[in-house]
């Protein structure tokens, strides 16, 4: 099969490589999936689990990216719950071969079930950008109705699912992000947007729950904004400033097999719009990979099958 592998840790994005692969191995439990769409974290080359497996060795060439949708194409020792041939999407496992790939093995446990009229491309935004916006701000935020939110990035993958779900929470959603941004985050339901190139971030005010994606100086003067009892929650670093009165969470986001189930019922009916970006094919993976690069808004998706080769309805 082909995938996209990385073989050094030092050469970033200009290390990916287009090659050829033996198809995977499926563990008990595991399924195969034959990979329609998949998306990827451009800072995951930095990440341990990319480099090494869970005991700490060295598993290269990896198999980036973690996001996907697609078709099981082969069932594991004692899998149970999916079929051959039914569509899915989830997450792969951080520490194995990913989604960049025509085939990856998967946990079952991680994939629900993709309803027919949903596309593949649509769906392989959803899982990191949708788990990591509910899981920040209500597993860890604790957001709750008539709370406010400062969320940045909020043009973003994961920042514009958050601002619909907190929107339909019931949150005052204050979103940030550059000026480009702004009609983007007030169509999704922000009630103010802050330029954070031309407008002063303490302009925002006090908030409950202050969600970041971006780190830095960003997430540091953030925990300023954090009113008392409030949360900042980030999944960019480790806090090194922290709310005076407040608590401070970063986190890693994890699969969560019921909840993508609502998410995608979110989706259906209308509630939820995950942003896609550009689409591109596997072979094109590592010029979409390249620090800086900014298209439109929106999850960078791989279209790992070609859309003339996708079943009616995936698209």
């Amino acid at each position: 099969m082909q995938a996209i592998t990385v073989r050094d840790p030092d050469a970033g994005a200009g290390g990916l490589a287009l090659t050829e692969l033996p198809y995977p191995h499926a563990a008990e439990n595991d399924v195969v999936v034959r990979v329609h769409a998949a998306g990827f974290t451009r800072g995951e080359l930095s990440w341990p689990g990319t480099w090494t497996d869970r005991a700490g060795r060295d598993r290269t060439p990896s198999v980036p990216g973690h996001e996907l949708s697609g078709v099981v194409d082969k069932l594991g020792y004692g899998t149970t719950g999916l079929t051959l041939g039914q569509r899915v999407f989830g997450l792969a496992d951080w520490t194995r071969d990913g989604s960049l790939a025509e085939y990856t093995a998967v946990e079952a446990r991680n994939l629900p079930p993709l309803p027919a009229d949903v596309g593949h491309t649509v769906a392989a935004a959803l899982p990191v950008s949708g788990l990591t916006a509910w899981q920040g701000l209500f597993d860890h935020g604790r957001l709750t109705a008539g709370q406010t939110v400062l969320i940045h990035g909020a043009a973003g993958g994961v920042g514009s699912v958050a601002v619909q779900l907190a929107r339909e929470a019931g949150a005052r959603v204050i979103a940030t992000g550059r000026a480009a941004d702004r009609q983007t985050a007030l169509r999704l339901g922000a009630d103010l947007f802050l330029d954070l190139q031309a407008d002063r971030l303490e302009d925002a005010g006090d908030a409950d729950v202050v969600f970041d994606v971006i780190g830095g100086t960003i997430l540091d003067r953030s925990a300023g904004l954090v009113r008392a009892g409030g949360t900042l929650v980030t999944i960019a670093a480790p806090p090194t400033v922290r709310p005076v009165n407040g608590r401070a969470v970063f986190f890693v986001v994890e699969p969560d097999r019921a909840r993508l189930t609502d998410l995608v019922q979110r989706l259906r009916d209308g509630r939820l719009e995950p942003a896609v970006g550009e689409v591109r094919p596997l072979a094109e993976t590592p010029a979409a990979f390249a620090p800086g690069r900014r298209g439109r808004h929106g999850k960078t998706i791989i279209r790992v099958v070609p859309d003339s080769t996708t079943e009616a309805g995936s698209q």
